[in-house]
C-alpha cells in the first residue's frame, strides 16, 4: 500500500490524504460533495486507463492473463481510490443523514409553533376541532381529466364484460 501511495502524483496524494477520517471531520455536507465529486473522477480515471491499458496490453502479450500481470499498478491507484471514495462516501450519508434529521427537526418545530395549540381548539379527547378550509379538487374540471376518467371507467368496463363471458 505505501508502495502505491509513493507512486501516487503530488495531486493524488493530497486528494487521499484529504479523504483521511481526521480532514473528513469537520467538513459540511457541501464540502463533502465537492470531495466525493473530485475522488470519484480520479478513481473513473483510472479505472479507465486500467481498462484501457489492460486491453491494449492483451494484443501485446497474447492472453488475458499475462496483460493483467503487465497491469497491476493501474489496478492498485484504481484499487486506492475506490477505497477513498468509500471512506467519503460512508462519511457523506453519515453528514446527509444528521441534515436531514435537523430539517425535520426544524419543520416540525415550525409547525408545532404555527398551529394552535390543543387546549384552544380541542377537545378532552384529543380530537382537534378545526374550522379550516373548504378544499375543492379543481382538476376534476378540466377536460383532459374528464376524458382520462371516462377512458378508465371504460376499460374496466371491458375487463369485466370479458370476465363475464367466460
Amino acid at each position: 500500500m505505501n508502495k502505491i501511495l509513493n507512486s501516487l502524483s503530488e495531486d493524488e496524494f493530497v486528494l487521499i490524504r484529504e479523504t483521511k477520517k481526521a480532514q473528513m471531520a469537520d467538513l459540511d455536507e457541501d464540502k463533502l460533495i465537492t470531495l466525493h465529486t473530485s475522488v470519484r473522477r480520479a478513481r473513473n480515471k483510472h479505472v479507465k486507463l486500467y481498462r484501457q491499458e489492460g486491453a491494449a496490453k492483451v494484443e501485446d502479450k497474447g492472453a488475458r492473463g499475462a496483460g493483467k500481470a503487465a497491469n497491476v499498478r493501474n489496478a492498485e491507484k484504481a484499487e486506492v481510490f475506490e477505497a477513498a471514495l468509500s471512506r467519503v462516501s460512508r462519511r457523506l450519508a453519515t453528514a446527509a443523514r444528521a441534515s436531514a434529521r435537523d430539517l425535520k427537526d426544524q419543520r416540525l418545530a415550525r409547525a408545532r409553533s404555527d398551529s394552535p395549540s390543543f387546549s384552544e381548539l380541542g377537545d378532552s379527547n384529543g380530537k382537534v376541532g378545526s374550522p379550516g378550509k373548504v378544499r375543492v379538487d379543481e382538476t376534476r374540471k378540466s377536460s383532459g381529466r374528464k376524458k382520462y376518467e371516462a377512458s378508465t371507467i371504460a376499460a374496466g368496463a371491458r375487463r369485466q364484460a370479458k370476465k363475464d363471458k367466460r
